[in-house]
């Protein structure tokens, strides 16, 4: 088995392509899969860019083309050497899952492939064939903890020789996390906004990044799970109102389906109840809530949980590339997340 656990990426990702050609990256968060997936490419000596020498396609490419992945990265580069071939927006593609099958036996000699995929469930697709294999480098990627998110704060401010001030980097790291690429363009923002000065305090992180606190997201993601409209467009109103981003809803959102789904992984693994899960998985909710998160526990499908989670990652990600659109691109998303809880209910 080698499965590239989330402590050993670091010292992995020095010297990838000494061991492997076959990356699989995979998880719920989209911006850490794609931000490893680059830091890999890079390494194997193979420029990205180079049209040449290197191949970028989608999962979806390959659906009306089966042969297509195999004969690319057994395919010799126009101008001799090695070649990178790429693919992102994977799933469980039969095309892509038959194709890694016969790599993992017979692993290319002068080809790199990396796949970039969602959140698979475990025992099935890509999974299934890469985490056995010792000819296939297998990369979950999930949401930053806490020490995670202070080691990307640590080394985003290091660049710009600044420090900050521990209530800072409390309501920091509140702020951030579901995705990689999100966090760490909020925190480039932060550096940027502090540069020139010695310590962050969290004046400036109310300024820049903004809090949930007094207009509280919870109210949103709330009515969100209820499926009751008029409860949402009351809270996201205020929230507006407030100047407060919209994003910190989706960030919210998002962990709360994170929790759905590992409540409902429980409950289908242990035969339990949503009330029986409650009293483990969810210690940490506040009393108030828990008849809403037991009864989105009886509403939501695993499935359906883990196409809303693929859907809000989605959603933050593009807030974050084009930012004059976080507003609309928000709402739009919400406002589905909650019809279709209002559908299941």
């Amino acid at each position: 088995m080698t499965e590239i656990k989330s402590h050993e990426f670091e010292r992995f990702a020095e010297k990838p392509a000494e061991r492997f050609r076959v990356f699989v990256l995979y998880g719920p968060d989209r911006g850490l899969v794609s931000e490893r997936a680059s830091l890999i490419a890079s390494r194997t000596g193979i420029d990205p860019n180079d049209a040449f020498a290197s191949l970028k396609i989608t999962a979806a490419d390959l659906q009306g083309d089966p042969g297509r992945l195999l004969d690319e990265v057994n395919a010799i580069g126009l101008f001799g050497g090695e070649k990178l071939v790429w693919v992102k927006g994977a799933a469980n593609e039969k095309a892509l899952v038959d194709a890694l099958q016969i790599l993992s036996e017979t692993p290319p000699e002068s080809s790199f492939l990396i796949i970039e995929a969602g959140d698979l469930k475990k025992g099935t697709g890509l999974r299934k064939i890469s985490e056995p294999s010792r000819a296939i480098a297998a990369i979950p990627c999930y949401a930053d903890d806490a020490r995670a998110l202070n080691a990307l704060i640590d080394q985003e401010f290091s660049t710009e020789h600044l420090r900050i001030a521990p209530a800072a980097r409390q309501r920091l790291t509140e702020s951030l996390g579901g995705d990689r690429i999100a966090s760490r363009n909020e925190v480039r923002k932060l550096a940027l906004y502090c540069r020139g000065r010695d310590v962050i305090e969290e004046d400036d992180v109310m300024a820049i990044i903004g809090d949930a606190s007094a207009v509280s997201a919870d109210d949103a993601v709330d009515a969100i799970l209820k499926g009751d409209r008029n409860a949402f467009f009351h809270a996201t109103q205020k929230i507006i109102a407030s100047k407060t981003p919209i994003f910190l809803v989706l960030q919210g959102c998002l962990r709360q389906f994170q929790l759905l789904d590992q409540m409902r992984a429980e409950m289908d693994d242990k035969k339990q109840q949503a009330g029986q899960v409650m009293l483990t998985l969810g210690r940490g909710v506040h009393f108030r809530r828990k008849p809403i998160i037991e009864r989105a526990l009886r509403t939501w499908q695993p499935a359906a949980i883990a196409r809303e989670m693929n859907r809000l990652q989605s959603a933050i990600l593009q807030s974050r590339q084009r930012q004059s659109l976080e507003e609309s691109v928000a709402l739009l998303t919400l406002l589905s997340t909650t019809l279709q809880s209002g559908r299941g209910s």
